[in-house]
């Protein structure tokens, strides 16, 4: 069999299982990334699965990610919520880290919410902060579209130019000034890791204009936009990344900070899934 079918199989064995244990379609996606996972325990009335139980789906392997799917009610919103993703870094294929996503789509969903922790570049962020994505930038050295397209979500040479769809932003930012939350907004720059960036490296990225630095997100928004879902995507920022004076942070330093960020990050999604408009 080959690898375009074989990924066909393993869609659809994770979308039938998936589906055994649900009598509803979610209509919204979450992606909850490193330290941010507590937002699944506002979930109402949850069907819980791991990971490991549900037929061709990967694993988590990164501490911070509990790996686990919830789907339910969030703030009166069916919701189908990863609590922890998959990293290329991991060594999994991009087409495999990305199965998630093509799953949520065949379940119902009309809109993702990827969420990361990441490292700030603008020197006007900070450690704590909230960023709402704008775009972003491709710097993993791979692409998950490669290989035969998968035609039945979406089309040979999808159109990138809006990935994260501007009146999402602009909910985003109404949702925040409603909860009285300071948010940035910039561009994610995606590397492949697990190795921290070089100075040099962080220079470039810098000078080409990105805001943020952090290993995942680009992925699930290139699929997620392949299959003609809206995206919105949300970084908390957990340290600054500027070559003259970064040091780089360990990655339990990385869970701390991005669970200090947790309560204004949980106020602001619940809120933004509460009124955002799909339509």
């Amino acid at each position: 069999m080959d690898q375009t079918n074989r990924l066909r199989e393993r869609i659809s064995a994770a979308t039938h299982y998936i589906e055994s244990k649900i009598d509803f379609k979610p209509e919204i996606g979450i992606i909850l990334g490193t330290g941010l996972g507590s937002l699944a325990d506002f979930i109402e009335d949850p069907v819980t699965i791991d990971y490991t139980d549900i037929p061709e789906f990967p694993v988590s392997t990164v501490f911070g990610h509990a790996g686990r799917l919830l789907l339910g009610t969030l703030e009166g919103r069916k919701v189908v919520a990863m609590q922890g993703r998959f990293h290329y870094y991991e060594g999994y294929s991009m087409q495999e880290i990305t199965i998630p996503v093509r799953v949520m789509k065949q379940l119902g969903i009309k809109l993702l919410v990827a969420s990361n922790a990441c490292g700030g570049l603008n020197p006007s962020f900070k450690a704590g902060d909230i960023m709402i994505i704008t775009d972003h930038m491709n710097f993993m050295g791979s692409n998950p579209l490669l290989g035969p397209n998968l035609n039945e979500f979406g089309p040979r040479f999808p159109d990138m130019s809006e990935i994260y769809d501007k009146s999402l932003v602009r909910q985003l930012e109404l949702a925040a000034q409603t909860l009285g939350i300071h948010v940035q907004k910039g561009v994610y720059s995606a590397v492949s890791g697990p190795n921290y960036a070089t100075k040099a490296e962080l220079g470039m990225l810098i000078r080409l204009g990105s805001d943020t630095i952090g290993m995942s997100t680009v992925p699930e928004a290139i699929v997620a936009k392949h299959c003609g879902l809206k995206v919105a995507g949300v970084s908390c920022i957990t340290d600054m990344a500027i070559p003259d004076s970064m040091t780089a942070p360990s990655h339990e330093e990385i869970v701390k900070v991005a669970e200090s960020v947790k309560p204004n990050f949980v106020k602001l999604v619940k809120e933004f899934v509460k009124e955002v408009l799909l339509s």
